[in-house]
């Protein structure tokens, strides 16, 4: 019994305050990084525990108006839920009120004072005032089957949505998928838009100095000297005529995926075994090839592409023969795909200058072919099919779009208004490249034909269906060196997570956004699909391996990483000194072995204003805007698994840079371009 005498002591104002803090919440806004992506409206959140217990509508009143990616505003509210000790899901929306009515989020954060833990919800998106309320679990990491009940309908809302608003279009008749109207999520930061701008104007200023008055370069020194003046030196200008380097293009240059081994001279390539007398050390043509040491070239694919008036384009074969010291050096070109009278094997024992222009010509053919396929063609849209086809069909939540999007960081962006200037009437590539703009288009549908994912999609088969993967054939080939490394890190990656979240066969048969992926992805391009051949996988059950979808992924990074960096990012170094690598030549392809003097070259050549221009461009696409590939610049997975994984990916990353670094010091010429510390993550230049 309780002596009525003692009485209960009331709480203090200092201790009704500490219990008060423990209900407090600190909740933090993080802004995207897009133009115009704070809010001056009225933004509320209601807080879910565990429990499906809920706070009370908080608002959260301040200004919310940055347009820099990383920008915070925190507010401090009471919950309102006694005892919280965790936060499991978000829901939030705003009121419009002012100006900025739509707003970008990058994340918001919760932290629990009582337990002072935090609780992540990634939202990567725009919202915009509506009377529905955004919801999303911690981590905002789901398979759509796995998605909890009041979320679904939410789910597929989105997914409907974003079908409206990624929608298919082929501006290339009979070529890739691309988008129809640039969505606002995908629009360039406005960091990195002025960044690109004005890079462009700096370098159009630094050329200023180049003498006009007349429009042709009159000698080669005329044109070297420009370099110096302006936009500095290529490495290639002091080798570009020697044979070594022309072989050396082909292994590690910005179109290093056409060389194969060569079991057979083709009917149509006029090689005999005198032609090739006298350079193949000591072998015969048959022993040479008997013994692995003959290499091709051949560039049929070009064959009949339509081309500008004033310039015509070869579709030519290159034969090349590895020496004794491992040297790999052409030996025959024959411009045309059938052998004639008009149409002569040209080899070293030739004249210096009609071998140079020979192979001047040859280079010029598999110009088009880089830009055409290789980078633009095989990486910006390709890609671009499948950047549409994820936002269509994997939900914002899914665990792989997660994994994939920051590879696919300004990708449509850059697509739509970068690509928009070069290869457009009167842009770039109808001024610059032989093929013209009518040629790349025909050059992309040949080459949209031939992709297969299991050939062209994934780096060591690719290399293995060219006879090229094996070492012992073929020594020294520092694109191969570096590529198969980095890919598999990044197929280490990728495994690690889908092997997480598909950790039994239900879940991977279960995933029906996984299945309408692989179903679009290969639907035909005039079904409105992307139409990629040889996915894995069947139409029935569609993915039928955790496996397939690792390798599918892995590729897909892979293209938007390794793939592009490798034909993109030297083509200063190849292109801006015409001669090495011409985008394009003018005159007719040689029909007959003439000497050429000094002032025969300089007329194939471009005039000072499209060297100009090539200079410019080439260098502008040289230049890497974004971040190193792990190094990402929106973080979307934020669990444990996504997390650890990442810091793994970044570890190996470190180790192969250093590996590459050090192969570079044994090198014949230094090939830096799969450096982890250059490949960016995604295409955006």
């Amino acid at each position: 019994m309780k002596s009525p005498f003692v009485r209960r002591r009331a709480a203090t104002p200092l201790e009704n305050g500490a219990a008060e803090a423990l209900d407090e919440v600190i909740i933090t806004v993080v802004t995207g990084d897009r133009q115009g992506a704070g809010t001056d409206s009225k933004v509320y959140v209601i807080l879910h525990d565990a429990e499906g217990k809920t706070s009370p509508t908080l608002r959260l009143n301040n200004r919310m108006i940055t347009n820099k990616r990383g920008q915070s505003c925190t507010f401090k509210r009471k919950a309102g839920i006694p005892g919280l000790t965790a936060v499991a899901m978000i829901e939030f929306w705003i009121e419009k009120f002012g100006v900025g009515a739509a707003w970008f989020v990058d994340r918001f954060t919760v932290r629990v004072i009582r337990t002072d833990e935090e609780f992540v919800f990634p939202v990567m998106r725009w919202i915009k005032p509506s009377q529905t309320h955004m919801m999303l679990t911690v981590h905002d990491l789901s398979l759509p089957q796995e998605t909890p009940e009041k979320l679904r309908a939410q789910r597929m809302t989105n997914l409907g949505s974003k079908k409206k608003i990624y929608r298919y279009t082929q501006n290339v008749p009979g070529g890739p998928v691309q988008i129809e109207n640039l969505p606002s999520d995908e629009k360039f930061s406005e960091e990195y838009y002025w960044t690109f701008a004005t890079e462009k104007l700096n370098l159009l200023a630094k050329t200023k100095l180049i003498e006009w008055t007349t429009n042709k370069w009159r000698t080669l020194d005329d044109l070297r000297k420009v370099y110096n003046e302006s936009l500095g030196e290529p490495k290639c200008m002091s080798v570009w005529q020697e044979d070594w380097w022309f072989g050396l293009q082909r292994l590690q240059g910005v179109n290093p995926n056409v060389i194969a081994a060569c079991k057979k001279i083709p009917e149509k390539f006029a090689v005999t075994e005198e032609t090739v007398s006298g350079l193949l050390d000591d072998m015969s043509l048959a022993e040479a090839l008997e013994k692995n040491k003959l290499f091709i070239c051949d560039l049929e694919i070009t064959e009949g592409l339509p081309h500008k008036d004033n310039a015509e384009l070869a579709s030519p074969f290159a034969l090349f023969y590895l020496n004794k010291e491992d040297k790999l050096l052409p030996v025959a070109i024959q411009l045309k795909q059938q052998g004639g009278a008009d149409n002569p094997v040209y080899t070293p024992k030739d004249p210096a200058n009609t071998w140079l222009v020979a192979k001047m010509f040859y280079n010029n053919a598999e110009a088009q072919h880089h830009q055409a396929l290789t980078h633009l063609g095989y990486t910006h849209l390709l890609m671009e099919g499948v950047v549409i086809c994820t936002h269509r069909n994997l939900s914002p939540s899914h665990p792989l779009f997660k994994l994939m999007a920051p590879h696919f960081l300004f990708l449509l962006a850059i697509n739509t208004r970068g690509l928009e200037k070069l290869v457009s009437p009167g842009g770039w590539v109808d001024n610059c490249m032989t093929q013209g703009l009518e040629g790349i288009f025909e050059h992309m549908r040949r080459g949209f034909e031939r992709w297969s994912f299991e050939r062209e999609g994934q780096v060591e088969k690719e290399l293995e269906a060219r006879g090229v993967l094996d070492k012992d054939i073929l020594p020294y080939y520092p694109y191969r060196d570096d590529a198969i490394p980095l890919y598999n890190a990044i197929k280490k990656y990728v495994g690690t997570i889908v092997r997480h979240h598909y950790d039994t066969p239900d879940k991977l048969s279960g995933d029906y956004e996984l299945k309408w992926w692989r179903e679009e992805l290969v639907k035909p391009r005039d079904q409105n699909g992307v139409g990629l051949k040889d996915i894995p996988g069947n139409a029935e059950e569609g993915f039928t391996s955790v496996e397939q979808v690792v390798d599918t992924i892995s590729s897909i990074i892979s293209i938007c990483s390794l793939g592009h960096a490798a034909a993109n990012f030297q083509q200063y170094e190849q292109y801006s000194f015409v001669p090495n690598y011409p985008g394009i030549l003018f005159g007719e392809i040689p029909k007959e072995k003439r000497n050429y003097t000094e002032e025969d070259l300089m007329a194939l050549l471009p005039s000072k204003r499209m060297t100009l221009d090539i200079m410019v461009i080439t260098k502008l696409l040289s230049n890497r805007g974004t971040k190193s590939l792990g190094d990402f610049e929106m973080q979307y997975l934020y669990d444990p698994v996504g997390v650890n994984a990442a810091k793994e990916f970044q570890k190996d990353l470190k180790r192969l840079s250093l590996e590459m670094k050090k192969r570079n010091i044994d090198r014949q010429w230094e090939f830096e371009w799969l450096d982890p510390e250059i490949v960016p993550n995604s295409i955006s230049v």
